[in-house]
């Protein structure tokens, strides 16, 4: 017998990952909805305390053709990164030190960062950079893949300022939801330095198959990319038009 009282709105749920039309025994949720919101809770706070690969995912750089190079922020630990969110937009010294360049300054250099989802990181960046490989113009010096670690969406500007980039491009890992704990974030900087605001960069979110795919995300970040070395500058006077540009209009 199924005590189950059936949603009309069930028809509603292959549209969707959110949670609706879930269904209802008496006044409560059914148990395998209330079970299912615990693993998915469960899977959320596990993201954001998992820790990146790193070496395992600049193996994966370097098989599929992108140089990479590791740093750290200033935060040394999990703990120290969540508590203290000023200290993973710096970067130890060490990682500052290793970053000094004397060659021609990239247009481009990726930061892989594990932010708060360290799942996204690990399983989108290198399909997002393959598809911005098949789109990117030849003509743009692409720097190595900087891979950090206890990073936060700033550490993008002292990394930019020591490679002399005229453009910074973080993908980093969201803030993990109930249903999508492996969101990807790209958050583009023209010229970076330490002091950068939020509003002098341009966000492109939830990067997955499940979400945006990669072949999308790559079309707009490469539009953003050109717009922004063309106008100098990122960030709210930087309007994304990218779908008119792909649509024609």
């Amino acid at each position: 017998m199924n005590d189950v009282t059936p949603d009309p709105w069930h028809g509603l749920r292959s549209l969707t990952a959110a949670r609706v039309a879930l269904g209802r025994t008496g006044a409560s949720l059914p148990t395998r909805e209330v079970l299912k919101f615990g693993a998915a809770h469960a899977l959320a706070r596990d993201a954001v305390h998992l820790p990146l690969d790193a070496a395992a995912l600049c193996g994966q750089l370097d098989a599929a053709g992108w140089p990479s190079v590791r740093v750290h922020s200033a935060a040394p630990d999990r703990a120290t990164y969540l508590l203290r969110p000023d200290l993973g937009r710096r970067l130890d010294e060490a990682s500052a030190a290793a970053l000094a360049t004397d060659g021609a300054p990239p247009d481009l250099v990726f930061v892989a960062a594990d932010g708060l989802s360290s799942l996204a990181t690990s399983r989108h960046v290198v399909p997002l950079l393959q598809a911005v490989r098949a789109l990117a113009p030849a003509a743009w010096r692409i720097g190595p893949v900087v891979v950090a670690e206890q990073a936060r969406v700033a550490l993008g500007d002292p990394v930019g300022e020591r490679l002399r980039a005229r453009l910074v491009a973080v993908l980093i890992g969201e803030r993990p939801g109930l249903s999508s704990p492996d969101s990807l974030g790209i958050y583009l900087t023209w010229d970076p330095r330490t002091g950068r605001h939020d509003a002098e960069r341009n966000c492109i979110s939830n990067v997955r198959p499940e979400g945006l795919p990669y072949p999308d995300a790559a079309r707009r970040l490469v539009w953003l990319c050109n717009e922004a070395l063309r106008l100098r500058l990122t960030g709210v006077n930087l309007k994304d038009l990218s779908h008119l540009a792909l649509s024609g209009g």
